[in-house]
């Protein structure tokens, strides 16, 4: 007696793009050992190697301290600055339809892909007393190049697009419901947006700060040709190092570079704490 053959119920099974987490895993760690890692670590072997001695004879240098100074000073100042002026950008773009809006949506991304030294160049054409800028400042004793004015300027040109971008989304999901509510319970704009907006917005906010400033800190190419590069005065310490390097003093280059390193390794740390301290007071908020 012939048995009628029935299909097949199972599944099929679905093949993956790429191999099992296992080997997966493994690549992906060995690029990032070989890519990002092993340099990191041949770094911080360096400056462990150097010894409280050699820190201290390469960070007590006053052109160091000088230098570590607008470094950090203009990173700060121009990540307020981005972070305002970026939250105003991502506000108008979620909330408003113009012509032009698109355009200006994609410029908002230009400091991403053009390059550093094109941007300083420039930055120091137009903001230069016979700039299209500069020429009108001079005159009212307003300088910008070669002066902590315009690193700002060009830490802020840079820094512009994570915030943003780090805004933008949170806007975009927000939506006007709750607002709306506020409004008809008889809130004014401020409250609106001190009671309802900007506790949403926060997180976002300390984000695109942490990374506007992380990307400041360790900015070169934009800022070398607008600061003018006065010891002590407008020298910021990535071109030190670079200095140091040329005037063979690897020790004094090794700890500023590992000083900066440790710096910008505990900015992204930041960024990744500020989700799940939110998060955390969040569920501790509902829980209670």
């Amino acid at each position: 007696m012939s048995t009628l053959a029935l299909p097949s119920l199972s599944r099929p099974r679905w093949r993956r793009p790429l191999p099992g987490f296992g080997l997966s895993l493994g690549l992906g760690m060995a690029w990032l050992g070989v890519v990002v890692l092993l340099p990191l670590a041949a770094l911080t072997f360096r400056a462990a190697g150097l010894g409280s001695a050699g820190w201290l004879r390469a960070l007590n240098d006053p052109r160091v301290q000088a230098a570590l100074k607008v470094s950090f000073g203009a990173a700060f100042v121009s990540a307020l600055v981005a972070l305002f002026a970026g939250a105003l950008v991502a506000w108008v773009l979620v909330r408003y339809r113009f012509p032009g809006r698109r355009l200006l949506d994609a410029l908002v991304d230009l400091p991403f892909a053009l390059p550093t030294a094109v941007a300083g160049i420039a930055l120091t054409a137009i903001y230069a007393p016979n700039g299209w800028i500069g020429q009108y400042l001079e005159p009212r004793g307003i300088q910008v190049t070669y002066q902590l004015t315009g690193i700002v300027i060009a830490l802020v040109f840079i820094g512009l697009p994570f915030a943003v971008r780090t805004v933008q989304p949170i806007l975009e999901t927000l939506g006007h419901d709750q607002e709306q509510a506020a409004a008809s319970l008889g809130a004014s704009r401020f409250t609106t947006l001190r009671r309802v907006v900007l506790p949403e917005l926060l997180p976002a906010l300390l984000t695109g700060f942490s990374l506007a400033f992380a990307r400041a800190l360790g900015e070169y190419g934009s800022v070398i040709f607008i600061a003018g590069n006065k010891p002590y005065r407008t020298e910021i310490a990535p071109l030190l190092i670079t200095i140091r390097l040329e005037e063979y003093d690897y020790n004094g280059a090794i700890a500023l570079a590992a000083l900066m390193l440790a710096a910008s390794f505990l900015c992204l740390l930041v960024i990744n704490l500020i989700p799940l301290a939110f998060r955390h007071e969040r569920r501790s908020r509902r829980d209670g």
